[in-house]
């Protein structure tokens, strides 16, 4: 078994990622800063093989203590959030990220050439395809259409170039993970700022299932979507990503490739609006939304092809939406009435 350093581990999927790693016989060290819940806690905080060391990504000096004795390294830290929050923080998200991801390579290449440590899997993200116009997006698409709109799909993007670049001129390998729209439990109000009013609900930018979630418990009816409802995504289960994430780290056919990790089921936003309507009000109670005007940066369709990960790594995501919601509803139900979201 391997000692993994999981920046970002209190994130929405860093803490099903640590999860599955402990449950696979690692060793893990995480790290966050806990800058956009603010302090959480997970079932495993007591685990013996695990310790969590509040600090920022950002500091290269804490990287390097946290990382002797490592084999592995996540690269998961990262500012982050649903499609408002690239409005809110255009600026935040570039800059913020750079440094992260300047002060993760710096670290790994020092870790690599004085330690153990083997390689380091990146969490990118399916953004870095944002501005393609066929689908389904493969490996390699994203060096080969239009670089994205967003700041943030721009900096996913740069996350794979310091991958391949640390490669390159330090021999530090990699695996580079691009997760589709991850569903499950775990999300908190966000403690920025900007609130983002939808109908008369005020968003603290999560993504869109809870949020749909959210106000539908609150009340709203009808409910406010973004758009027409036809953007197309692929809802992937936390605990399936984290899954990916981990056989990416471990399997040797991963070093220095890259994989998208989805599940295969395509759904519109109007599809799922409907289905946690029912979910939620039961399935006698008609369906009734209205459009508000989509944000410039909300992507319509995001398709990806899953076939190179399930060849290479044996990776499918096999959580349904409907069990997905199963779980995510009652979660976020209680988040509301609790006044934690």
């Amino acid at each position: 078994m391997a000692k993994v350093l999981v920046t970002g581990s209190a994130g929405f999927i860093g803490g099903y990622l640590v999860e599955e790693l402990l449950d696979r016989g690692h060793d893990v060290v995480g790290v966050d800063n806990f800058s956009k819940y603010g302090p959480v806690t997970h079932s495993y905080d007591d685990h013996p093989r695990y310790r969590f060391v509040e600090g920022d990504a950002r500091d290269v000096d804490l990287l390097i203590g946290l990382l002797d004795g490592c084999d592995h390294l996540v690269a998961g830290a990262a500012m982050i959030g649903g499609i408002s929050y690239f409005h809110a923080y255009a600026y935040d998200l570039l800059a913020t990220n750079e440094r992260i991801m300047a002060a993760t390579c710096d670290a790994a290449i020092r870790a690599h050439r004085e330690g153990q440590l083997t390689k380091v899997t990146y969490l990118s993200s399916s953004m870095v395809f944002e501005s393609t116009e066929h689908w389904p997006s493969r490996e390699g698409d994203e060096r080969r259409i239009p670089p994205p709109l967003s700041s943030y799909g721009f900096q996913k993007l740069a996350v794979e170039y310091y991958a391949r670049a640390a490669w390159e001129q330090y021999q530090v390998p990699y695996t580079i993970v691009r997760p589709f729209n991850c569903v499950g439990v775990g999300e908190g109000r966000a403690l920025g700022q900007a609130e983002v009013l939808s109908g008369n609900v005020k968003l603290a930018m999560s993504h869109v299932v809870p949020d749909l979630v959210q106000k539908i418990v609150k009340g709203q009816d009808p409910l406010h979507i973004l758009g027409e409802g036809n953007q197309v995504r692929h809802y992937t289960y936390g605990g399936d990503l984290a899954r990916g994430i981990a056989t990416a780290v471990e399997h040797p056919a991963a070093r220095n490739d890259d994989f998208n990790l989805s599940t295969q089921e395509s759904t519109s936003v109007l599809e799922l609006a409907e289905l946690i309507w029912h979910k939620i009000k039961g399935p006698d109670v008609a369906f009734r939304y209205v459009c508000d005007e989509p944000f410039r940066y909300d992507v319509q369709k995001r398709v990806p092809d899953v076939t190179k990960a399930r060849e290479v790594l044996g990776f499918t995501a096999t959580t349904s939406l409907d069990v997905m919601l199963d779980e995510v509803v009652p979660w976020v139900t209680r988040a509301v009435e609790e006044g934690r979201l």
